[in-house]
């Protein structure tokens, strides 16, 4: 499932944050975190890790995606890593790649195995051209190039890449969750349930059929699961 989540942050806060990026000196060059055959194909930029500017910006994605409705019902999340930013400019990309399957926590060390992918985009889209990030499935190639303050959700499994920023300069954050449920299809069966069932309590109320799907909701949770 790819879910496009609006307003994550609001332009207010991607203004803010986008002063103190631009200006930073913490940018390091992005196959720093790259695997072996990652390095091959990544051309970007990061924020340092150990930087105070990371120290300082990264809980402020965190908590703005762990407070997101839609993220918590398409999600269901079990642990969010700490978010990353990288910078794509002078025909930066990074080629077709499946992320790692196990991320490990800068803050606990523990592995997170990792079920959904989130970039959180900082740059309007006429801030630059190119920077598409393409998304393969079984229907096909999906291009993304969202507003300032969106995020897009999609399963970690997927072959992706951003293609090369000709002009301009493409900022975004990222980052991975681990799902209480680990099948993707699974997991938007019941994001469709729980959509629908908001849905009809807004037309009909608490009624015996919406307590009854919701009974359902719940106890699929609790099979599908791992808590």
């Amino acid at each position: 499932m790819m879910l496009h989540i609006p307003e994550v942050l609001t332009k207010q806060q991607v203004t803010e944050l986008r002063q103190q990026l631009d200006t930073s000196q913490a940018w390091i060059h992005g196959q720093h975190s790259a695997g072996i055959q990652a390095q091959k194909i990544k051309q970007n930029l990061q924020i340092d890790v150990n930087s105070i500017i990371y120290q300082s910006l990264s809980p402020k994605i965190l908590h703005a995606i762990q407070q997101n409705s839609l993220v918590k019902s398409a999600g269901l999340p079990k642990h969010i890593l700490a978010p990353l930013f990288n910078c794509y400019q002078h025909d930066g990309s990074y080629g077709n790649h499946v992320d790692s399957a196990v991320q490990y926590s800068t803050a606990t060390g523990q592995p997170i195995r990792t079920d959904v992918s989130i970039t959180l985009f900082l740059s309007e889209p006429d801030e630059y051209e190119g920077g598409e990030l393409v998304v393969e499935d079984h229907y096909g190639s999906h291009e993304v190039k969202l507003d300032a303050g969106d995020a897009i959700l999609y399963p970690a499994t997927s072959l992706h890449r951003v293609e090369a920023v000709t002009a301009g300069k493409r900022v975004a954050a990222f980052t991975w969750l681990q799902s209480m449920v680990k099948d993707d299809w699974q997991r938007s069966m019941l994001f469709d349930l729980d959509m629908t069932i908001m849905k009809l309590r807004q037309q009909v109320g608490d009624s015996e059929e919406i307590i009854h799907l919701t009974s359902h909701y719940h106890n699929l949770l609790r099979q599908w699961g791992d808590l």
